[in-house]
């Protein structure tokens, strides 16, 4: 008697959603602590720097505890959230130290160009590195489709770079880290679906679909 595939598709299910709550959770951590510190009165120099230490220790606290369950209830840790955790813990113990929120502001900007270096160069030596960045397997997907999805993502990338720079310099932190919530995450998530048509044409399995958006890459 074959074996009932279906069995296992809650469970997959699940792990995706897992895996959303791991990489959005820190960020989402980092605002509510900092807006619940965040100073009543405009000008409190001194409250708004206690409310960027208290937001951003809870960041780094945040995104080890995503790095234990992704490891636990996963069973890995991906490149990426590798890479994202260390440079969090280490922008965030800078920006802790010299109280000075520009360098947990300028880790995105770092991570997305590096993100797009590394891409884009893979793209013109042939080689599709989101997929192993993502330690993910889209059925069906060809090396052709991943290499387009590979591009696609490096000039996101690049994109997403360049807004977080003039937003670091245009607005406020506060403001800034709204963006980051509700305007960096949405951004990545639309983008993702954006990319599912050219995906099933290179090949990927009708019902993948929802597998490709609870693996957006993220910083």
């Amino acid at each position: 008697m074959a074996p009932d595939s279906t069995e296992k598709k809650p469970a997959k299910s699940a792990s995706g959603w897992i895996n959303v709550a791991v990489d959005y959770g820190p960020l989402l951590v980092f605002f509510l602590t900092y807006k619940y510190f965040s100073p009543d009165e405009a000008g409190d120099t001194a409250g708004e720097i206690l409310a960027v230490i208290n937001g951003t220790g809870a960041f780094i606290v945040a995104a080890l505890v995503a790095l234990a369950v992704s490891r636990i209830r996963l069973g890995k840790v991906s490149p990426m959230l590798w890479l994202s955790t260390v440079l969090i813990v280490g922008f965030g113990g800078l920006t802790i130290y010299f109280h000075d929120e520009r360098f947990i502001q300028w880790k995105p900007t770092i991570i997305y160009a590096g993100f797009a270096v590394m891409l884009i160069g893979g793209w013109f030596k042939g080689k599709a590195l989101l997929k192993y960045l993502l330690e993910a397997a889209f059925d069906g997907l060809s090396d052709e489709g991943w290499l387009k999805l590979s591009i696609n993502w490096g000039v996101f990338f690049v994109v997403l770079a360049v807004i977080n720079t003039v937003m670091i310099y245009t607005i406020s932190f506060e403001a800034w880290l709204a963006a980051k919530l509700w305007l960096f995450m949405p951004l990545s998530f639309l983008f993702t679906f954006t990319q599912i048509p050219m995906l099933l044409k290179h090949g990927l399995k009708l019902g993948e679909e929802e597998k490709v958006a609870q693996n957006p890459p993220h910083e």
